[in-house]
């Protein structure tokens, strides 16, 4: 299914509630075990484009990636982003490499496309598709992402990985990826108000 498809298809989905959809299309919020399934919300829009479960997310998926990102709401009622969202791993050797044009950064940038959606305080409470975006970086924001690249890459050259830090970076930053400060691997996150830019809330 090509992207624009994809897009248009998902669109559809705005405003429609998650739950719902996983029943009708016969996809496990818990395993049998009586655990959440991690990504059903995924497997809920993959099973809606017909597409195989996790294919979207494989490396060799073709020509977009789908990523869902929760929204919630703060006491006043405002909707706010739950969390980051994470790019893609940094890879040292390939940062160092690659110009931004040229990045695994920029490439994946253009491929996602991302759902919205709102989530309770528990994995039962009603999760509604808020909306479907992808990223278009244009202007000054190609050249400030572009930026941020460039401070990670400078770092690494110049410092070494272990530099990095989550306070870098106006729109992307780079931070270990995983529980705990043990963690070495580390991943572009796209920045809350990265994401504001595209997701109105």
């Amino acid at each position: 299914m090509e992207r624009q498809e994809a897009i248009e298809k998902l669109k559809k989905l705005i405003g429609k509630e998650l739950h719902s959809l996983a029943e009708e299309l016969g996809v496990r919020v818990y395993s049998e075990q009586g655990k959440v399934n991690k990504g059903w919300a995924g497997h809920v829009l993959e099973r809606y484009l017909e597409l195989p479960l996790n294919s979207s997310r494989s490396p060799n998926f073709g020509s977009w990636e789908l990523k869902s990102i929760p929204l919630k709401y703060k006491k006043d009622g405002n909707l706010i982003f739950k969390e980051t969202m994470a790019i893609t791993m940094i890879d040292p050797v390939n940062v160092l490499q690659k110009e931004f044009e040229d990045s695994h950064l920029l490439n994946k940038l253009k491929k996602i496309v991302v759902v919205a959606r709102t989530v309770g305080k528990s994995v039962d409470e009603p999760s509604y598709i808020h909306s479907v975006v992808e990223f278009t970086l244009q202007g000054k924001l190609y050249q400030e992402v572009k930026e941020d690249y460039d401070l990670v890459r400078n770092t690494i050259r110049e410092k070494g990985v272990e530099a990095l830090t989550g306070k870098m970076g106006k729109y992307i930053q780079p931070r270990t990826k995983g529980r705990g400060h043990g963690s070495k691997t580390r991943a572009f996150y796209a920045r809350k108000s990265f994401l504001s830019l595209f997701i109105k809330l």
